[in-house]
């Protein structure tokens, strides 16, 4: 009996197609997922990112209302002037709110779904990174290891 254990021993030999090379051992996906240090740490880079952009966008609108009665103070004919009987630096504090504030809301929500887009495609990106060098490229899904 010695000889058929030696014999099944010889037969149980692990096949390796290809080595992984310089693929990432973390799946970025599952990182996320389970909220490890990495995942919190890509997941607080995306919100960064997010805030830096609201602070952007906000600071533009203040710089833009604070601007109006600014430039209403120094430039006297600006203070002056009117439309319909109506000071201009009111009619534009009055009117130009709404159309801004909606644009500015608009764009945000626009370029932070673009920030999203970019972290899901990021993520993804590894995860098939990770798979595609997980069965050695075949393209059979390990059923080589079978």
């Amino acid at each position: 009996m010695p000889d058929s254990a030696r014999d099944r021993a010889a037969q149980r030999e692990r096949v390796v197609l290809s080595q992984r090379r310089g693929a990432r051992m973390v799946r970025t996906r599952v990182e996320v997922a389970e909220q490890t240090d990495i995942g919190e740490h890509l997941v607080r880079g995306l919100v960064r990112a997010q805030l830096a952009l609201s602070l952007r966008l906000g600071l533009a609108v203040l710089v833009i209302f604070v601007a109006t009665p600014v430039v209403g103070a120094i430039v006297e004919p600006f203070a002056e002037a009117t439309i319909f009987g109506l000071p201009l630096n009111w009619l534009i504090l009055g009117l130009l709110p709404p159309p801004l504030l909606y644009l500015a809301g608009r764009l945000y929500i626009r370029l932070a779904e673009q920030a999203e887009r970019d972290f899901v495609r990021l993520v993804d990106a590894d995860s098939l990174h990770d798979s595609g060098n997980s069965n050695g490229g075949t393209g059979d899904g390990g059923a080589s290891d079978r």
